[in-house]
């Protein structure tokens, strides 16, 4: 097992742990920010893009892949199976598979799932399929630990494209609960012991929606902060809600599917269809709106990136490749640069660069400059549709489209 070292940085007063570590164990990294604290790795290259290592067929389904101790957790689907393989980083060779049958069929003839990245925690992988089963297994062998199917258990909706909201595992002392936007009536959010699947308690009357969940430390205490389909849903380690915020689309035919972003403890969400961004700040028992509006930036699929003084993110709808890649100002909303049509595209902070792998399967590199937009490289490292979020970890990066996995050398 690699060593991990834990720092702490004070954000407005409050001490905030900091995981550094070349994993990449659940959902946009290993502190859920879209931040990578790993060093030497390559500044530029071809139209080839950086060297493959390997690459894998894989089954259907937008999850991306989650990383630790040298072993990556796939979860995807064949035929009627929702299946979690683990392979190994370097080779992408199978170490084990667990599977259970799914009777998800999507609407809309879109893909059949899954939708959401596993998480690896305290031994464990936890996934949560787009029918709403919920399972845990051994990370060592894959061995079943317990399973759930959440939406039939709280007569939760499908939703439009199944179930997609990442689990989190959120640690108060020495307790850890595992807390899911399950969406049902009274059963908005849900808390689960993580040993064994037993229901801890449930609040909130919210449907769900597609964005994961993200800790906060408010007043030195964890909480979490949830984007459901109706808007933000705050609430502590005991399920008590000490905020709730509207946001969402008057369209019906819409999701929220961008994860809330944090600095100390002002969250800001963003989506599209006509609704945008509002950054809020806890004043005692209420939350002020620091800024609002629908034309800084407006996410519709991906969940932006805070660097610094400044938020990177797609601002716009994904069809035909229109949305733009912005860097807008985290204290204003002002927008500082715009680059049309960049299309939807996964980031990763990292050496005082971003890492944006697009829908089309280009890798780009560019700076984390708020004076504009200056890119340093540019190259296909896959074919098809890429959806899946990426994962990186230890100078590889993980990229997955309908059909394959590729893994990519991206060190010195």
């Amino acid at each position: 097992m690699r060593a991990r070292t834990a720092v702490a940085i004070v954000v407005l007063g409050t001490l905030v742990p900091v995981v550094q570590s070349a994993d990449w164990p659940q959902v946009l990294g290993p502190n859920r920010d879209s931040h990578s604290t790993e060093t030497e790795l390559l500044a530029t290259w071809g139209k080839a893009g950086p060297p493959l290592v390997w690459s894998k067929d894989v089954g259907t389904g937008f999850a991306g892949v989650a990383v630790a101790e040298g072993k990556i957790v796939l979860f995807h689907r064949t035929g009627n199976d929702e299946k979690l393989t683990a392979l190994d980083a370097a080779t992408g060779k199978e170490l084990w598979v667990f599977e259970a049958k799914t009777r998800y069929i999507d609407d809309f003839n879109f893909d059949n799932g899954p939708r959401c990245v596993p998480l690896i925690a305290g031994g464990k992988v936890f996934a949560l399929g787009a029918d709403g089963d919920l399972h845990a297994v051994d990370f060592a062998n894959g061995k079943k630990l317990w399973s759930k199917n959440v939406r039939a258990e709280y007569k939760a909706p499908k939703g439009y494209f199944g179930v997609g909201s990442v689990p989190i595992l959120l640690k108060d002392g020495t307790t850890s609960k595992l807390l899911v936007n399950v969406g049902g009536k009274g059963a908005g959010v849900v808390a689960f012991d993580p040993d064994t699947g037993k229901e801890l308690w449930k609040a909130t009357d919210d449907p769900p929606g597609y964005a994961a969940p993200v800790q906060v430390t408010l007043n030195g205490k964890p909480t979490v902060a949830f984007f459901t389909r109706s808007g933000l849903v705050w609430t502590d380690a005991d399920g008590t809600v000490l905020f709730t915020h509207p946001w969402r689309s008057r369209l019906d035919a819409s999701v929220n599917a961008a994860s809330p972003v944090v600095r100390g403890s002002d969250v800001l969400l963003t989506s599209s269809y006509g609704t945008g961004a509002v950054l809020l700040r806890p004043n005692g028992k209420v939350l002020d709106e620091v800024w609002s509006n629908d034309t800084s930036m407006s996410c519709q699929i991906n969940t932006p990136v805070l660097v610094g003084d400044y938020l990177y993110g797609l601002h716009g709808r994904q069809e035909g490749g229109s949305a733009k890649l912005r860097c807008v100002e985290w204290k204003t909303g002002e927008v500082k640069w715009s680059v049309d049509r960049f299309g939807c595209a996964s980031l990763i902070a990292v050496e005082g660069a971003l890492l944006a792998v697009t829908e089309g399967g280009e890798l780009v590199r560019f700076a984390t400059d708020a004076t504009g937009y200056k890119e340093l490289a540019r190259g296909t490292i896959i074919d098809g549709t890429v959806r899946a979020l990426t994962a990186l970890a230890d100078g590889k990066l993980y990229v997955r489209n309908e059909k394959k996995l590729v893994c990519i050398n991206l060190k010195k």
